[in-house]
């Protein structure tokens, strides 16, 4: 084989190898920044918007459980929807799971829609109609603190207002 053939054929394999491989990025999903208190102005001849306050609820390690304090909460969180529900508004609500750093990705993944599914289930048992609650994970995308003393932080549901 001639010297330049080779070359060429070498460099062209290597091409082909470094096109057909490489590592697959980690898609990270940013979702707008919403606040935790979302204050609705009621417009001229329309109803009076409910005002939002939904409380965080926290987790213990590796778990899903509603915690008897956080029950509360989701009470809170509950009579809020159906006072809005009352006043004929028909919010949605999306439920956020959120995970500490310890553990895969994967394992956070699903931890973090186990915690949100939890809460759903749990406002659901409450009354809130479950058309109107969505949930996602997040896993350990978010992190409050990456202070290990308190990755207690981390281990939480949001709940945000659809727009």
């Amino acid at each position: 084989m001639k010297p330049a053939v080779r070359i060429a054929t070498v460099v062209l394999g290597m091409f082909c190898m470094l096109a057909l491989t490489g590592c697959p990025k980690k898609s990270v999903v940013q979702p707008p920044q919403e606040r935790e208190t979302a204050q609705v102005e009621p417009e001229a001849g329309r109803a009076e918007q409910a005002t939002w306050n939904l409380a965080t609820i926290h987790f213990d390690f590796d778990r899903s459980e509603i915690r008897p304090g956080d029950a509360t909460l989701l009470q809170r969180n509950c009579d809020q929807i159906k006072a809005a529900v009352a006043k004929n508004q028909k919010p949605g609500i999306t439920i956020e799971g959120y995970c500490d750093p310890v553990g895969t990705a994967e394992y956070n993944m699903a931890l973090g829609m186990r915690r949100a599914e939890a809460a759903k289930t749990y406002m659901v048992k409450l009354g809130a109609d479950s058309r109107q609650l969505s949930t996602i994970s997040y896993g350990e995308e978010k992190l409050v603190t990456q202070d290990e003393s308190q990755f207690e932080m981390n281990r939480r549901c949001e709940f945000k207002v659809a727009k």
